[in-house]
């Protein structure tokens, strides 16, 4: 067995004040990443705006990072970083501007490159430091190598060739304090599908599941919040975090699998939330696994069966019935990039992906 997750992690009330020194140490001057407002609102820009000016250490802001970051917006902020000579980069948010960061990472390590770099496979995948803060519970970004973008040339949406891993992971659950409870919904199950189809995989390991399994028991004390029966507290916020973090490095070993490969044409054709779109497959893909392994998923998440999940993701995520030319399209796009087929411990045909995808033909 092996296991690489590089990433030193740090997960405490107060995280980025805290490691002030870490954070000054990649660097003379920082780009920081995010989306527009979000990452403003939890207050983790102030913080680490703060923590920067007490160092000395000068930065620029990039806040244009849109939901599935596409290949130009990338590209922008590479150009915006190497007019303003940044030599590291922060990324602040949940997905998206953390994958961002870390393509944005690699196009600044690579300035003499175009766009057509970020997915040259078997390329040189060095990249400047990349510090990542996330500010919601679903997404594992910050302890992963994956770095997923919208490219609008191919009406597609997928992970880049290259594996680029964060050097510093920042966890403040406070951050998740200013979350809509639909973003809570949609990034926690989101965790949920990474925990599921890293333990359901054909790479899984004993190292893999046992992280898979520990991320679901912490992941099943937040269910009720996500129904709306209790409100979150700062104890809750952890849990759910941590739930996130256990699932980013589980797919950091095994990588996700069929359901994230259907989720794509959803958000990109239908502009789903990344989780929600996952979410929509997870029971079908559970039904075509063996049993053991679905039961032992089901159990650690707290589930009685199948159909209790399917029921929990209805009321979290409000399921919405999809077109069946959309679903069609799902299978025809994992067809022609089969890699993600390879990931299910059970054979895959086109088939099996109609079944998982629920396409009543």
């Amino acid at each position: 067995m092996f296991y690489y997750m590089p990433v030193k992690i740090y997960a405490e009330d107060g995280c980025v004040k805290n490691h002030a020194a870490d954070i000054a140490a990649y660097g003379k001057k920082a780009l920081i990443v995010t989306g527009r407002h979000s990452a403003e609102l939890c207050g983790a820009l102030g913080d680490v705006k703060s923590v920067l000016d007490e160092k000395g250490i000068a930065y620029v802001h990039y806040n244009e990072v849109e939901e599935n970051p596409s290949v130009e917006t990338i590209m922008k902020a590479r150009d915006l970083g190497l007019a303003e000579h940044a030599d590291f980069v922060i990324g602040i948010g949940g997905g998206s501007p953390m994958d961002a960061a870390k393509a944005i990472a690699l196009m600044l390590r690579h300035s003499d490159k175009d766009a057509s770099y970020l997915y040259e496979k078997g390329a040189d995948s060095t990249a400047l430091p990349i510090i990542e803060i996330p500010t919601t519970c679903g997404t594992g970004s910050e302890v992963t190598a994956v770095s997923i973008l919208t490219r609008h040339d191919t009406h597609s949406k997928g992970s880049i060739p290259h594996k680029i891993f964060g050097n510093l992971a920042l966890l403040d659950a406070r951050y998740l304090e200013s979350a809509s409870p639909s973003t809570l919904a949609s990034t926690a199950i989101d965790a949920f599908a990474h925990l599921t189809e890293s333990y359901i995989s054909s790479d899984a390991t004993q190292f893999s599941r046992n992280l898979s399994l520990t991320g679901l028991r912490t992941w099943a004390g937040c269910k009720d919040i996500l129904l709306g029966i209790r409100p979150a507290d700062p104890a809750a916020r952890k849990q759910m975090l941590l739930a996130s973090t256990y699932g980013g490095m589980a797919i950091a070993h095994t990588g996700t699998s069929v359901p994230h490969a259907l989720s794509y044409t959803l958000t990109y054709n239908l502009h789903m939330k990344h989780g929600k779109a996952c979410g929509h497959f997870l029971a079908n893909y559970m039904r075509e696994a063996s049993p053991a392994d679905t039961a032992r998923v089901l159990k650690a998440a707290g589930f009685s069966s199948v159909e209790d999940y399917e029921d929990f993701y209805d009321v979290v995520c409000h399921r919405e019935t999809i077109p069946e030319n959309i679903l069609k399209l799902a299978v025809k796009d994992v067809l022609a990039h089969p890699d993600k087929m390879k990931k299910a411990p059970f054979h895959v045909d086109e088939s099996v992906l109609e079944r998982i995808a629920g396409n009543p033909d």
